[in-house]
C-alpha cells in the first residue's frame, strides 16, 4: 500500500465514500468481454463444479458438473465449456490490420473473473486440460486441450504488467479506488462495490456490512459458501447421485442443482457487470491505447502459433531458459507499466514527489532562445528556472523528463535553496526543431506549472540468455518438448 493510498483509506472512512486514487483508467476494457465466474467443489483440488460465462449481461451460460468427483463428468464440462470460450475466442481472429508492414487482429479477447481465486482457477484448469489426449484410452473431446491452451494463454498473459487480455474485478476496481476497509475485505467484490457504489440511501458501512451476508451476496467464487455446501449443496449432489436408472428423477435432481448453483452465481454476475459499467466511466490514460495493442501482438502471434504444423502445447513447466526470459520480461514490463502509469496520472507521479524522484512547481525564470556555443557548432538549451517546494533528492547531471514535454529531455544544472523550497535549474534539449530560435510552446513559459521527474517509458533492451539447446547441466540440461505423455491421461486433475 503506498503512501497515498493510504491516506486515501483514511479520507474514505472520514467521508463515508470510496475516494478516487487515479484521475484516469490505467487498464483497457473491451466492448465485448467475456465474463467468467467459476467455482469450485470445496476440499477437492480445483474439481470444477460450475461456472457462468457470457459476453452480454442479459445471456449468462450456466455450467454445472452434477458430480464434482466424476472425472467423466468434469471432461464433459471441460467440452462444453471450451466449445463456447474457443468460439467467443475465434471470433476476434476475423478482421485484421496493417500495422507497420505486418498483419494484426483489430481487436482482441478479454476475460474477467471477480477477484485472484478466479485466475488462480482458470491457470490450474488450464493446466490440468491442455495436455489431454484426443485418442486412445481416456481420450477427451478436441476442443478439451485447446481450451486448456486458451486458459494457459490467458493466465500467463494476467501475470503480465499492463496486460488487460485477462484482469480480476477486484484487482481492477482497486486499482482506481481506494475504500476505508482493509484490503482483506476489498477481496470481496460485494464489499468493494458497496463502498464504490453503495444503493441509493445506504451507507457504504451499511451497504459493505450488508455483502457480509452470504445469503444476499454469496462468496464470488472460486471457493462456496460452507452453510450453501452443507444445507444445499451436498444433498442436492445426493439426491443427483441416487438417480440412477431412472432419468425423470434424474431431470428433477439435475433441475434443482441447478437452481441452487444459479442462485450462488447471478449476485456476482450482476456484480461484474456493474464494475465494467463503473470502470467504463473512466477516461483511459493515454498509454492504455498501446498497452491494448501489445495485447492484440500477443494475441495474434498466439493465434498464429495455434494455426501452425502441428502446435507443441505449453509445458507442463517452464525450462530454465523459458524461465529466465519470462522473468526478464515480466519485470521490464512491471518497469514500463509504472513509468506509463506516473506519466499519464498525476495522481500516480505525487508518489514519486514525495519519495523525491519528482517534483512540481512554478517556472520562475525562463530563457527560451539560449545557445550553446561552446563546442564546434551552436546549439539551442534554454535554460528554466523552477520553484518547488517538494522534498527533492536529485541533483546536478540527473536527467528528468516532463510528462507534458515527452519527447524533451531536461537536466539539471543546479538546484539552491530558497525561502520554502528549491530553486531547480534545467537545461532542455530535443523537442524544439532544428533551428536556434525556439517554437512558441515548447519551453516552459513564466508562470507555467511544470513536473518533472526520473520516471521514464524509453524501450529497456531484455537480457542476454542462452538458447534452449545450449541450456547448461547446471540447470537441467536442454529440455524435452512437451510432447502428451501417457502419464498426461490419468493425471491428477489439479
Amino acid at each position: 500500500m503506498t503512501s497515498l493510498t493510504s491516506i486515501a483509506r483514511a479520507l474514505a472512512v472520514r467521508d463515508q465514500t470510496a475516494q478516487r486514487i487515479t484521475t484516469v483508467r490505467h487498464t483497457h476494457i473491451s466492448r465485448r468481454p467475456l465474463v467468467f465466474i467459476p467455482l469450485a467443489l470445496a476440499g477437492e483440488a480445483n474439481a470444477p463444479l460450475a461456472a457462468m460465462v457470457g459476453d452480454r449481461p442479459d445471456s449468462p451460460r450456466l455450467f454445472i458438473v452434477p458430480q464434482p468427483r466424476n472425472r467423466d463428468q468434469r471432461f464433459a464440462f471441460a467440452a462444453e465449456l471450451g466449445r463456447l470460450m474457443v468460439s467467443y475466442v475465434d471470433s476476434f481472429a476475423r478482421q485484421a490490420e496493417d500495422v507497420r508492414g505486418r498483419s494484426r487482429f483489430a481487436d482482441a479477447p478479454q476475460l474477467l473473473v471477480p477477484n485472484p481465486g478466479g485466475i488462480g482457477f482458470v491457470r490450474l484448469f488450464g493446466r490440468s486440460t491442455r495436455l489431454r489426449r484426443t485418442y486412445g484410452e481416456y481420450a477427451v473431446k478436441p476442443v478439451v486441450p485447446l481450451l486448456g491452451q486458451w486458459l494457459t494463454f490467458f493466465s500467463e498473459r494476467a501475470e503480465h504488467p499492463g496486460s488487460s487480455l485477462m484482469l480480476a474485478m477486484t484487482s481492477a476496481l482497486g486499482d482506481h479506488w481506494a475504500t476505508g476497509q482493509s484490503a482483506v475485505e476489498d477481496a470481496n467484490l460485494a464489499a468493494l462495490l458497496a463502498w464504490i457504489d453503495p444503493p441509493a440511501g445506504r451507507s457504504p458501512f451499511d451497504a459493505a456490512l450488508d455483502a457480509e451476508d452470504p445469503e444476499t451476496w454469496p462468496p464470488a467464487g472460486p471457493a462456496t459458501d460452507p452453510t450453501f455446501d452443507a444445507d444445499r449443496l451436498a444433498p442436492a449432489i445426493d439426491r443427483y447421485a441416487r438417480t440412477d436408472g431412472n432419468p425423470v428423477a434424474r431431470q428433477q435432481a439435475l433441475s434443482r442443482l441447478e437452481t441452487a448453483l444459479t442462485t450462488q452465481l447471478e449476485p456476482t454476475w450482476q456484480l461484474m457487470w456493474r464494475g465494467v459499467e463503473l470502470l467504463n466511466a473512466l477516461t483511459p490514460g493515454a498509454s492504455v491505447v498501446a498497452r491494448w495493442a501489445d495485447d492484440r501482438d500477443v494475441y495474434t502471434n498466439y493465434v498464429s502459433h495455434l494455426r501452425g504444423d502441428s502446435p507443441l502445447p505449453q509445458a507442463r513447466r517452464d525450462s530454465a531458459v523459458a524461465a529466465a526470459r519470462r522473468l526478464s520480461r515480466l519485470e521490464r514490463a512491471q518497469a514500463l507499466f509504472d513509468s506509463q502509469r506516473a506519466l499519464d496520472d498525476p495522481l500516480v507521479m505525487a508518489e514519486y514527489r514525495l519519495t523525491g524522484e519528482a517534483f512540481a512547481g512554478t517556472v520562475v525564470h525562463a530563457e527560451p532562445d539560449r545557445v550553446d556555443a561552446s563546442g564546434p557548432r551552436r546549439k539551442l538549451r534554454p535554460h528554466i528556472t523552477v520553484r518547488t517546494q517538494d522534498p527533492l533528492r536529485l541533483g546536478a547531471g540527473v536527467s528528468v523528463k516532463s510528462p507534458a514535454r515527452l519527447s524533451q529531455q531536461a537536466g539539471i544544472v543546479a538546484v539552491t535553496p530558497v525561502d520554502g523550497g528549491l530553486d531547480v535549474v534545467l537545461e532542455l534539449t530535443g523537442g524544439m526543431g532544428r533551428s536556434l530560435t525556439a517554437p512558441p510552446g515548447s519551453v516552459p513559459a513564466v508562470g507555467e506549472r511544470v513536473t518533472y521527474s526520473t520516471v521514464s517509458d524509453a524501450y529497456q533492451p531484455g537480457g542476454q540468455f542462452p538458447s534452449a539447446e545450449e541450456t547448461p547441466w547446471t540447470h537441467g540440461g536442454p529440455p524435452a518438448p512437451p510432447v502428451p505423455t501417457e502419464e498426461d491421461a490419468v493425471e491428477d486433475w489439479s
